[in-house]
């Protein structure tokens, strides 16, 4: 393995792709032990402590192929952490430990805007979106969708209609940086590649699957400074983006649409329960405008340190273990019924998902896992 900065990158890419290490988890581990190697190392006990099966880190040699077939396409890797990475997104919870992208990185530490729709929408909703990116791009603005049919495609179309290079546009996938989907997009993520930026948070290779697209859901909001949904039908994913928004503490907004339309039911409730109504760019860029630009880079973030942390005891451990259920409780919640130390707490919630017992909820809530 090499030494030195590229060794515990590698050690980083081997952690955020080892089992039950989610970005939480990622998290608590780089604090606790201050490195990704010295967190590897560490493992495989603390999934034995929460009486897991035996959990073996990723292999040095899958992270070391995943990096070169990231770099013979073009794309990089960016570390949770790292300066490249955008500090906005950085600041959400769950921000994933690393992104690949391939286009232009300094997109990231732009001020943006999210729009998400209907991949069915209507052909004025499709119009209104391409004027709305535009205008947004020609005023600085990021914008930032999921390069799917519909509304997605015309976000990022719109943007890259603006020839004054004020703005620009960057794309999230929900599968690896080499998958293009849908395919019908294909010359759109070519376009994206050369003048602008495609996100990926799965693996080199990885086909996208239904359980990745909340997680990019909320990479797309999180790097933004508020989220706008433009035609969305109940239960919609892009009303699960605007919740991730509401819950990340960015700025939720909808265009209203005819009542008796479906696609118009999920922003029409958006704006009755306190979204912004959207009828112009202006209306965007007013919304945000109190908004500050982020004032750090993303490495000023983190100072991972080894932390000092008391372990915990097994009747900490019982403790913990018996107020858990199928029923996600806040960690909060723990710490006031339990009355231990918020890091005794940690550590046990830890152990549990290093072992594959324990889900990580939004809100930071957690659950015993029904699996």
């Amino acid at each position: 393995m090499a030494g030195g900065l590229e060794g515990e990158r590698l050690a980083k890419l081997r952690l955020a792709r080892t089992a039950n290490v989610g970005p939480v988890t990622y998290r608590a581990l780089m604090s606790r032990f201050g490195s990704a190697s010295a967190a590897l190392d560490a493992i495989p006990e603390l999934a034995r402590r929460g009486r897991g099966k035996k959990l073996i880190p990723a292999s040095a040699a899958d992270a070391e192929r995943e990096m070169a077939q990231a770099a013979a396409l073009g794309a990089e890797m960016i570390f949770l952490g790292e300066a490249e990475y955008s500090a906005i997104l950085a600041e959400v919870e769950s921000a994933p430990p690393v992104i690949t992208v391939r286009g232009d990185p300094a997109l990231l530490q732009r001020r943006a805007v999210a729009i998400v729709g209907a991949r069915n929408s209507s052909a004025a909703a499709r119009r209104f979106t391409r004027e709305l990116a535009h205008d947004l791009a020609r005023s600085g603005l990021i914008v930032v969708s999921g390069i799917a049919r519909g509304v997605d495609a015309e976000a990022h179309q719109g943007a890259l209609a603006d020839q004054s290079g004020a703005g620009g546009t960057i794309g999230v996938i929900a599968g690896g940086i080499d998958v293009k989907w849908p395919r019908e997009n294909d010359a759109l993520h070519e376009t994206l590649y050369r003048r602008a930026l495609v996100v990926a948070e799965q693996p080199y290779g990885m086909e996208p699957r239904a359980a990745h697209f909340p997680r990019r859901n909320r990479i797309i909001s999180g790097l933004s400074l508020g989220t706008v949904v433009m035609e969305a039908a109940p239960r919609s994913g892009s009303l699960i983006t605007a919740r991730m928004a509401n819950e990340q503490g960015r700025e939720v907004m909808a265009v209203p649409g005819f009542p008796l339309d479906p696609r118009a039911q999920g922003c029409n409730g958006l704006i009755r329960d306190g979204a912004t109504l959207v009828q112009s760019a202006a209306d965007i860029i007013e919304s945000l405008s109190p908004i500050a630009d982020v004032p750090r880079m993303a490495a000023d973030l983190f100072d991972y340190r080894a932390a000092a942390i008391e372990d915990p005891d097994d009747e900490a451990r019982h403790s913990v273990e018996g107020l858990l259920s199928l029923t996600p409780v806040p960690v909060d919640e723990l710490v006031r019924m339990t009355a231990l130390p918020p890091a005794v707490i940690a550590t046990v919630l830890l152990e549990l998902e290093l072992a594959g017992r324990l889900e990580r909820h939004a809100g930071a809530k957690v659950s015993l896992n029904g699996a």
